[in-house]
């Protein structure tokens, strides 16, 4: 497990944030807040492809109207992201949101600000302080000469300043810049600083795949760190795309319990005995259909592949024309090349709903015994790629000759 950054507990509606408290995964609609139904509809697509809370714009008068609709029927916690106008931070308060996030850059008046953290406070209701490069207080970007880390941390504690002085300290923080490296460091140096738990993100990041990469390297690398409580893709895309990023993250950094499906393979090569992109590609879109919390290996030889991958809970390796079907490392059954991946998914399902021990009770007889005929078998044709021993001591003999 990563070691975690110390921070205060808080809740957004019904999910505890920080204090060593799950990962929160975290998007935002892209509707018309206004449009009440196509906004449910876009947040309950969103919470369930993985996402914890759900942020949604309130800039006018409808749209605080359209939260009270869309509040209570909401699956997943509420956070009213607000700009410009106080007032609607008051409004959304009344309209019943779990949560509210503040831009310093954009409402900067003290005694607005201290007005909505009473209320805020009143109605039990944490705030992020959201700074972003792109909205900086003019003055610091004239003191620190641009959008610098340092930049960023002042915005967020004089912001911070502002809700302490009347004893709001259900604080939720980020510092996000379009920039990785300075994104990375900007968190760095507020985690110094505070106590209070972050939310992570790359601000506009762009599309995929470019908007990815760098969400993932910024993210990832914070939160290998130990440092983050929340995070969020940001996006040129459809939300839903953001929520499955941030859950599938943070799974594969075992941050949380898998609850998707997880693919590995080979990336193929001279030995591979199918088409391996085509399989694994087939076997992705079959198990994200079955909607599987499973690892799961496509390999493309016989030969190593149950070994490599005797990690996954469940995978394929291919021999001459079949598929060598194992579990935990231990092949349980061979089927014809052509059945390959419909077999993987059946059995996948199997494995779900029974359990390792059971599937594994049912193997084939001689099915192992198949396997290692077929692994020995090509051995003999390529060689072990594995025999390291065996080459490099060849090596050595071609190269000390005189």
């Amino acid at each position: 497990m990563i070691p975690r950054r110390a921070s205060r507990r808080l809740t957004v509606g019904d999910v505890p944030v920080g204090d060593g408290a799950p990962i929160a995964v975290q998007s935002m609609t892209t509707t018309k807040t206004a449009n009440v139904d196509a906004t449910l509809a876009q947040v309950y697509a969103l919470a369930g492809s993985g996402a914890d809370i759900v942020r949604i714009t309130c800039n006018d008068v409808d749209a605080a109207a359209g939260l009270a609709e869309i509040v209570p029927r909401s699956p997943v916690p509420i956070v009213a992201d607000i700009h410009f106008q106080y007032r609607l931070a008051l409004a959304a308060l009344e309209a019943g949101v779990a949560g509210l996030r503040l831009n310093p850059g954009n409402i900067r008046k003290e005694e607005q600000i201290k007005t909505v953290a009473t209320a805020a406070a009143e109605a039990a209701v944490p705030i992020r302080v959201g700074v972003n490069a792109g909205s900086l207080d003019k003055d610091l970007l004239e003191e620190f000469g641009g959008p610098v880390p340092e930049a960023l941390v002042r915005s967020a504690l004089k912001e911070i300043g502002y809700l302490e002085d009347v004893g709001f300290h259900d604080i939720k923080i980020s510092v996000k810049h379009s920039n990785v490296p300075l994104m990375v460091e900007s968190y760095r140096l507020l985690a110094e600083r505070v106590e209070y738990p972050l939310h992570l993100g790359v601000t506009e990041a762009g599309p995929p795949p470019g908007g990815l990469i760098k969400s993932v390297a910024g993210i990832s690398t914070l939160l290998l760190e130990g440092i983050g409580d929340t995070i969020r893709f940001s996006l040129t895309a459809d939300p839903v795309e953001e929520a499955k990023a941030g859950r599938q993250l943070l799974e594969y950094l075992g941050l949380r319990e898998r609850t998707m499906m997880d693919l590995i393979a080979c990336p193929s090569c001279g030995r591979a005995e199918v088409d391996v992109i085509d399989i694994a590609e087939r076997a992705r879109a079959a198990l994200e259909d079955a909607e599987l919390p499973v690892q799961i290996a496509v390999m493309g030889c016989v030969v190593n592949g149950p070994g490599e991958a005797r990690e996954a809970d469940i995978g394929i390796a291919a021999g001459r024309g079949k598929g060598h079907l194992f579990i935990k490392g231990q092949v349980v059954r061979v089927v014809p090349e052509e059945e390959m991946v419909e077999a993987l998914v059946a059995e996948a399902e199997r494995l779900v709903e029974e359990g390792v021990e059971a599937r594994l009770a049912a193997a084939d007889l001689g099915a192992g015994q198949e396997a290692e005929e077929a692994r020995l078998e090509l051995l003999g044709i390529q060689g072990d790629a594995n025999d390291t021993v065996t080459r490099r001591a060849a090596v050595t003999k071609i190269a000390e000759r005189d």
